[in-house]
């Protein structure tokens, strides 16, 4: 008999998200609370909002990717808050610019936390099913077929599949179809990719061991305690959750560097098993002991995965090692001598996408309607998921709803840089946010991502009323904090404070904000007049910042509107650039990949210089 390959209508909706991740999850919400009618499919509902490496939020630079998706109405660091075993800020001793803020996760109670905020959401539909194809009219999305056979109809799809596409997981010479934590992969919807015109590539990463905590020996290791002084990640939240379980740390050594030094044959990544490309700034512990051959060792942090488990996760052991070497590894480190372990580390390939088949609203160049964020487009990390999860799902959502797209600037925010560098230059690796990507990080900072933002989330329609309020009530205190650290101090009452931290007398007056920008900490000075005890923290930190570094902040708001006059620039989409004289042949190459919106994007492409942007800028000018 005939196999048939049935069809049925399942259910009707304006929009389908791909995949319950982080990106999945941050989608489904924006179009939901938009107003726009959403089905979110799943291939387990056992999986959503998973934390399948880090039992973590946040981090460097990704501690601000959070705050900005909390800004912009987004729910991670609601939940990050609410689930978190305990929260530091990182980077203290450092600029403002690059202190970021950290949480130990509760892995169970996070996956509960967003699976409850998800089901009680209006407009918004869970769906436990496998997508096996897009349904494509005269160019436009019209639906998604499942494996069973079932279509949603809709107008848009986001695909936030994460590390499912075909994902293999391999522990020496074992590799098995799966996703992570021994989870169903997806299997078919790959084909369906490349038949709309995806260019798709392999990517890989992997996860270190987790541990019976009862069997470590943590008089052996460093307590890492959480912070009580900081602010949350969610401007929704007053302060910090009470820190409820530590982490630790402890660190390899020449021993164990030789167990794996000796094994190296048999790893994966150095047999020939795994060829795809890792994350770079989050190596396994074999490459980090090949590549750092000087290093005689390296930071090992035990983290609790949760309040109701005794497993613990080993951060930086990372590995794809065999079973037997696994476990001479971790019995080599200082206080696992004894360790259990209860799941062996493993190394995952999937498929992902090239982003520059996508425009900065995250919508696939060839299909309209079709968007795509997350590890799919070759991102690692829960926090740059979610955030481009949150800009595809509001951007699908603005096109439903007939409004004009929304795309941030880099000099707007980290999630602006995040996602041009993914549209205007791609990725060979797993692409992970960082510091040092933003030109313009002085202003980009966690503690102002709701002045910089939350105006922009209400506008689109996704920042709520209660939000919106809460915000302008703490804008217009620091505004009257700015106002009243102008206020200057009599020469007599300023000058003790002055020669404390190694000033001569003033000669006159002297303001609150002169003596912040002599390095005299807000702290200091409200202890001394007994001022601005009525305002919270958040709000003097984000003063006293704006005060410390007014002279940078004025620099590099000079930089951002040069730069703004070639974003301004804007270039037609059908543009010929091999018909522009002048144009070297790369540059025409380059330009015509990825087609850029304006002359400042047209910059930021790999391969194109100075003198091609000259030749741009007397083209448009000839127009």
């Amino acid at each position: 008999m005939e196999k048939k390959d049935f069809e049925f209508l399942e259910y009707a909706a304006d929009a389908v998200v791909v995949g319950a991740g982080h990106a999945g999850c941050e989608a489904a919400l924006a179009l939901a609370r938009t107003g726009i009618k959403t089905a979110l499919l799943t291939l387990n509902l056992d999986s959503i909002a998973f934390l399948p490496c880090n039992p973590s939020i946040g981090g460097t630079a990704k501690g601000h990717l959070v705050r900005e998706i909390d800004a912009l109405g987004g729910e991670m660091g609601i939940v990050a808050d609410k689930t978190a075993l305990q929260i530091r800020m990182l980077n203290v001793g450092k600029g403002a610019a690059v202190q970021s803020l950290r949480a130990q996760s509760d892995k169970n109670a996070y996956h509960r936390e967003m699976k409850r905020v998800l089901e009680n959401t209006e407009n918004l539909r869970i769906i436990q099913a496998e997508a096996t194809e897009i349904l494509v009219e005269n160019g436009k999305c019209t639906g998604v077929k499942t494996e069973y056979g079932g279509v949603i109809s809709c107008r848009a799809v986001i695909l936030c599949t994460g590390v499912y596409l075909n994902g293999e997981t391999i522990t020496g010479s074992v590799v098995k179809k799966s996703g992570p934590n021994g989870f169903a992969p997806a299997n078919e919807l790959t084909k369906s990719l490349i038949k709309l015109g995806f260019n798709v590539r392999r990517f890989k990463t992997g996860t270190p061991a987790r541990l019976d905590g009862r069997t470590i020996d943590y008089s052996k290791c460093e307590i890492q305690n959480g912070d009580t002084d900081i602010y949350p990640f969610s401007f929704m939240h007053d302060n910090v959750p009470e820190s409820k379980l530590p982490c630790y740390l402890t660190y390899t050594n020449l021993k164990t560097h030789e167990v794996i030094l000796d094994n190296l044959e048999r790893s994966p990544l150095y047999n020939g098993t795994i060829l795809s490309t890792g994350p770079r700034y989050c190596p396994s512990i074999e490459t980090k002991v090949v590549r750092f051959k000087d290093k005689e060792r390296h930071q090992i942090f035990l983290e609790p995965e949760g309040a109701d488990t005794l497993e613990v996760y080993a951060q930086g052991l990372s590995t794809s090692m065999p079973h037997d070497v696994q476990r001479a590894m971790y019995s080599s480190v200082a206080g696992l001598e004894n360790a259990e372990i209860v799941r062996y580390g493993y190394a995952i390939e999937y498929d992902c996408i090239d982003t520059l088949d996508v425009l900065p609203t995250l919508e696939f160049k060839k299909v309209e309607g079709v968007y795509t964020a997350g590890q799919i487009n070759g991102t690692s990390g829960y926090e740059e998921a979610a955030a481009q999860g949150l800009m595809a799902g509001l951007n699908a959502s603005l096109k439903l709803r007939g409004l004009p797209p929304f795309v941030l600037r880099r000099d707007e925010a980290y999630i602006g840089v995040l996602i041009d560098d993914l549209v205007t230059k791609g990725t060979d690796e797993p692409y992970r946010m960082m510091t040092s990507r933003a030109e313009h990080r002085i202003c980009l900072r966690q503690d102002n991502a709701d002045f910089r933002l939350t105006e922009k989330g209400y506008a689109c329609g996704l920042v709520s009323e209660k939000r919106y309020e809460r915000y302008l009530a703490r804008k217009e205190k620091y505004e009257q904090l700015l106002v009243s650290l102008r206020t200057r101090v009599g020469q007599k009452d300023a000058a003790p404070i002055l020669k404390r931290f190694g000033y001569d007398e003033p000669t006159g007056g002297v303001s609150f904000a002169d003596m912040i920008k002599r390095s005299i900490p807000l702290g200091e000075i409200m202890k001394e007049f007994s001022l601005f005890s009525e305002y919270s923290k958040d709000v003097l930190e984000t003063a006293e910042i704006t005060v410390k570094y007014e002279g940078y902040l004025k620099q590099n708001l000079e930089m951002i509107e040069r730069a703004k006059r070639l974003e301004d620039k804007a270039l037609p989409p059908d543009l010929d650039y091999s018909a522009i004289l002048g144009l070297r042949l790369e540059a025409q190459e380059k330009l015509e990949r990825v087609k850029p919106l304006n002359l400042g994007q047209a910059g930021r492409i790999s391969g194109v210089n100075p003198a091609d942007i000259s030749v741009l800028m007397v083209w448009l000018a000839s127009r």
